[in-house]
């Protein structure tokens, strides 16, 4: 059946929404973030302050109080939080913890007072039960866009994002809990006089908090699967650690840092249940109140702890400087370099992962200071067309880079044109947004491949890297998208396949891009970024050292290490 009417123009409305709500409430939204990044930086630094030792044991001791004589709980929390810090992923757990901890307690906040009117009047349940519905089946990523727009990058967005995303399940419960009241219980109270508001302390929360705090415990594990999903804009943590495992198809990685996620997980969540327990068990509690000195003794123990630590590590660095990248293996390897060079000379960098197009607004917005990720003039032609005029161009910090469709070399095909049924007419490609995927779309269109049936199956530029090896392992015919300078092509006998019609345009370079205003904020940062350059040769070795095992900021010191007089020259 076939409607007689036009395309409903939904997402041109939505975006003019958003457009309206950023320009004329930018100033609200600033607020936001800067009090937001403030509070949640705070919050984590003291986090990060208390030496690992003193949590683990501090958290350690909660376990045991809340356990009672049943150790299981208090080893778990022990071991777990053990290997977390073994793993050297500590600072990523307090991250991750401020996210989880933050938006928990503005979902609680909103989310109570919310099911409380809604039990009260039917008409504002009726309302609000289909945007609970609507926030709940909304798949996360998609919150991710007004986020960005809203707020720009960092831990704020991901903050709003997980809040959209975890507030249903306390809503709900809240709602569930007051309803539930038996109601000769309420008839009782409003027999003896009881006012609205002692009806609702003194009755019907007492007896609705088992449920409220259900739904509460649901919204902290909602709110930390958004973890991942937040990483994708700038949100440190754990999350981040799993993104980047699933670009690269790093699976050791990915499971390390999974696992991280998931001892914190089943650490929260046993200390939300043991919250809610029955009133008998709570008046046995409440007569051994050395528990609750005990407990706060460690507390104190543990701030104080933090206090020295940040008192006796404070150390003074030249300026700070925020550096974005996409996740492919030659920006990992760039950036990383840049970064820890800088750091050796005093500077303290923040270094933030991002998809491609973010990482572009995020710098012409002044939300990040630079980039070294900018291929020019074909991979980011679009996204440099669009934002030219609010970045400042610094050149090429690398040239000679190329892209195209590459095969292994025992593939009897030299040219795009020589395609036929090869791989299964399939292009093995990276991420949706890369430049080169549009590239090879234009490639296949402009060969009249696509007529033929060949597509370009979009996946990351990890899995792409392990569809490659599998496939030479097997001997077995694979086009993907690829680029180089990339340690593939050290690692194994590829080739370009020629391109006559220059769907893929000529050589790149590889650029350095920075706000405005960064030259006359931070010009010693701005020389640096500006003398920034090295050669294929190099981000080869770096790329090489990654891809066999070691991890990018290891690779990186090593290089710098081995190449001291080129480091040098970029801080004169």
């Amino acid at each position: 059946m076939t409607l007689l009417i036009g395309k409903i123009p939904v997402a041109s409305w939505v975006e003019s929404a958003v457009n309206w709500l950023t320009s004329n409430l930018s100033g609200f939204f600033d607020a936001i973030q800067t009090g937001g990044n403030h509070l949640m930086n705070g919050m984590t630094n003291g986090l990060i302050a208390m030496p690992a030792w003193a949590v683990i044991i501090g958290v350690t001791i909660f376990a045991i109080l809340s356990s009672g004589k049943k150790w299981g709980f208090a080893a778990f929390t022990f071991l777990g939080l053990l290997f977390i810090a073994n793993q050297n992923l500590w600072s990523d757990l307090m991250n991750t913890l401020t996210l989880v901890v933050v938006s928990s307690l503005v979902s609680i906040v909103i989310g109570v007072p919310l099911g409380i009117w809604m039990a009260k009047k039917e008409t504002v349940a009726k309302i609000v039960q289909p945007v609970l519905d609507f926030m709940q089946t909304m798949p996360g990523f998609v919150y991710l866009i007004p986020a960005v727009a809203f707020f720009g990058i960092g831990v704020v967005p991901g903050v709003f994002a997980s809040v959209i995303f975890a507030l249903p399940p306390t809503v709900r419960m809240s709602n569930l809990g007051i309803r539930q009241v038996p109601k000769d219980l309420v008839e009782a109270a409003d027999s003896y006089g009881s006012t609205p508001k002692q009806k609702l302390f003194k009755l019907e929360l007492p007896l609705a908090t088992g449920t409220i705090l259900a739904g509460i415990n649901q919204t902290i594990m909602l709110a930390l699967s958004m973890v991942v999903i937040a990483s994708m804009i700038g949100a440190p943590g754990l999350g981040r650690g799993v993104l980047s495992a699933v670009q690269n198809a790093d699976i050791g990685k990915g499971f390390v840092n999974g696992l991280a996620l998931v001892i914190l997980a089943i650490i929260i969540d046993r200390f939300t249940q043991r919250l809610n327990v029955d009133p008998a068990a709570k008046q046995q509690a409440s007569k051994g109140r050395w528990k609750m000195w005990t407990a706060l003794a460690v507390a104190v123990a543990m701030v104080g702890t933090g206090v020295i630590n940040a008192v006796t590590s404070t150390k003074s660095a030249k300026e700070s400087v925020n550096l974005v990248y996409v996740q492919w293996d030659s920006e990992v390897a760039s950036s990383n370099v840049l970064a820890e060079a800088m750091r050796e000379h005093g500077y303290n960098v923040k270094l933030t992962p991002l998809d491609n197009s973010i990482m572009w607004q995020s710098v012409a917005n002044g939300q990040a200071d630079a980039s070294v990720s900018a291929w020019l003039p074909n991979t980011h032609a679009a996204q440099y067309k669009k934002y030219k005029d609010q970045i400042d161009l610094l050149g090429p910090n690398l040239t000679g880079a190329t892209t195209g469709f590459v095969v292994p070399s025992y593939m009897n095909v030299q040219s795009i044109s020589d395609l036929t049924t090869q791989a299964g007419k399939t292009v093995t490609g990276i991420e949706p947004g890369a430049g080169v995927m549009k590239s090879a779309d234009k490639a296949l269109a402009d060969y009249g491949l696509k007529e033929q049936g060949w597509t370009v199956t979009p996946s990351s530029s990890g899995a792409m890297a392990v569809a490659l090896g599998k496939a030479i392992k097997e001997h077995k015919d694979i086009v993907i998208t690829g680029w180089q300078p990339h340690w593939m092509f050290q690692k194994y006998d590829l080739k370009y396949l020629k391109d006559p019609k220059q769907s893929f345009g000529k050589a790149e370079s590889i650029n350095t891009f920075t706000r405005k205003g960064l030259k006359a904020d931070k010009p010693d940062v701005y020389k640096v970024l500006k003398n920034f350059h090295w050669t294929k040769e190099d981000m080869g070795e770096v790329m090489l050292a990654t891809s066999n095992g070691k991890s990018a900021k290891e690779a990186a010191k090593d290089w710098i290490k081995a190449h001291p007089k080129q480091v040098d020259a970029w801080f004169k």
